[in-house]
């Protein structure tokens, strides 16, 4: 049996904070406020996978409030995401996503993003597709005040 799911996260950029994307800290001078590393990227595959599952989303795991979570590297936490998958018998098959950025440039780092996330949920890279656009400078990412992220994913059964 296959499953799908979608998630979607979004984080303000702020000056003083590491832009962390799919578990990469890409050089910029701006990074992404929020709770955790505010791994936009990894939040979205992490809720794609829940809801496949219909385990509910990432705030109810790795809730914002809670101080285990501050600073929290979100590879981390999507290795969990994938744990707790295992333990309610599925397993992430394919992820597609997209990040909604308008600067900086995210092609030289798309490998090292496939690798780190495919590595985190245990499946082979070529099942990882990740994309990134510009929205053309219109809205809140194409005037780069934060970025976006989409992700889709199939979740299989794992069998007994």
């Amino acid at each position: 049996m296959i499953r799908i799911g979608h998630g979607y996260d979004v984080h303000k950029m702020v000056p003083g904070r590491k832009l962390i994307l799919g578990g990469v800290e890409i050089p910029y001078s701006f990074g992404l406020l929020g709770h955790s590393d505010a791994d936009v990227l990894t939040h979205a595959v992490m809720d794609a996978l829940l809801g496949a599952c219909a385990l509910g989303d990432i705030g109810k795991y790795f809730p914002d409030n809670d101080p285990e979570w501050e600073n929290a590297y979100s590879i981390e936490l999507l290795k969990q995401v994938t744990a707790l998958l295992r333990d309610k018998g599925f397993a992430p098959y394919n992820i597609d996503c997209t990040v909604v950025c308008q600067n900086p440039k995210l092609a030289p780092h798309m490998d090292i993003i496939r690798e780190t996330l495919a590595g985190a949920m245990g499946i082979d890279v070529s099942f990882v597709s990740v994309k990134a656009t510009t929205e053309e400078k219109l809205g809140f990412t194409g005037s780069g005040q934060g970025v976006s992220a989409h992700a889709v994913c199939t979740v299989r059964e794992l069998s007994e």
